[in-house]
């Protein structure tokens, strides 16, 4: 299994392949998660609030896969499990692409040319994923586990998205905890605040 950066979600037809902004690529988020994870396994917060430094040395992809495993666990069945699936969801395609009589010859070649094109880059895609959506259900266990109150970062768009992240899977908890986001300024700077009320 290998991480690397493949890029936001595609979108294929028999015109082309075109990326939805809206869905990037979970890659570009394992690094500040990773550290998370590492911060709040190792204690590293006063008064029940981790605030993120914002001068934190990045990760590389070794780094961040060893961190994953050693907060996760072996992910190895997992994302072969995932990629399994996708490699299932591109074959489905394929075989309709060919059976869909609305489309001419070259049409149904294009649509398959480009299908097959992004077979690679959808797998890594889901690789990434799953990795991420793990350490996002290990981190959440570790907030309520560790009875953190508030999590700070910078109010950047992929710190702001793991926050929302961690609300989204407290939400779907059996005992339900309360979760707010707040933005603030300190020292001229922007911050997000997650606030969890475990208790």
């Amino acid at each position: 299994m290998q991480i690397n950066y493949v890029g936001p979600k595609p979108i294929i037809s028999k015109s082309g392949i075109t990326f939805d902004p809206e869905h990037d690529d979970r890659y570009t988020y394992l690094n500040i998660i990773v550290q998370l994870l590492q911060a709040l396994g190792s204690d590293s917060f006063e008064e029940n609030t981790y605030q993120y430094p914002a001068d934190t040395k990045r990760l590389d992809d070794n780094e961040i896969l060893a961190g994953i495993r050693d907060y996760c666990g072996d992910l190895d069945t997992k994302v072969k499990e995932n990629i399994g699936k996708e490699n299932k969801r591109i074959d489905n395609e394929i075989k309709e692409a060919k059976e869909n009589k609305a489309l001419s010859q070259s049409e149904q070649d294009a649509l398959i040319n480009n299908i097959e094109l992004m077979r690679n880059y959808r797998l890594q895609y889901i690789t990434n994923e799953t990795l991420y959506n793990s350490a996002v259900k290990n981190l959440t266990l570790q907030v309520q586990k560790a009875h953190i109150d508030y999590i700070i970062v910078p109010m950047f768009q992929r710190f702001a998205s793991i926050l929302h992240s961690i609300q989204n899977e407290i939400a779907q908890h059996k005992i339900p905890i309360d979760t707010k986001m707040s933005i603030y300024e300190e020292d001229g700077k922007l911050m997000a605040k997650l606030e969890v009320k475990n208790r």
